[in-house]
């Protein structure tokens, strides 16, 4: 793939990334956008709390709602990859999710490997998602 994805690749990945969400949490983001720069895949997600998440929020347990996200995230991580993966034709190094409850955003970031097309090999610390 060039260094640009399309944008109807872009919409398949938020679409993908909302059924993903509401597959593990029982209710999907009511909007999503992704957005691609410098071999990164950004994806905003909002209106993605549910019922129950809202109330931790409203009883003043953000952080609740965090953890909750955080540990859900991390059994989410192949699959999420995998949706990015498939759309892009490329490899994901990693993948960072956050949640901010108070304003019911979540963001999705996916860094890609380097397009193989007369790029070289990432440095093994480069492919590791570390940075000298």
């Amino acid at each position: 793939m060039s260094d640009e994805i399309p944008g109807e690749v872009l919409a398949e990945i938020s679409t993908e990334l909302v059924r993903l969400h509401h597959r593990f949490y029982g209710k999907g983001p009511n909007k999503a956008k992704s957005f691609f720069v410098d071999d990164t895949v950004l994806c905003l997600l909002k209106g993605a709390l549910t019922t129950a998440e809202r109330t931790l929020v409203d009883e003043g347990n953000a952080n609740g709602v965090r953890r909750l996200r955080d540990d859900l995230g991390k059994a989410m991580d192949a699959p999420a990859k995998a949706i990015v993966s498939k759309a892009t034709g490329r490899g994901v190094i990693a993948r960072v999710s956050q949640v901010q409850p108070d304003v019911d955003l979540a963001v999705e970031v996916f860094v890609l490997e380097p397009p193989s097309a007369g790029y070289p090999e990432p440095p093994p610390h480069e492919a590791a998602g570390l940075r000298e």
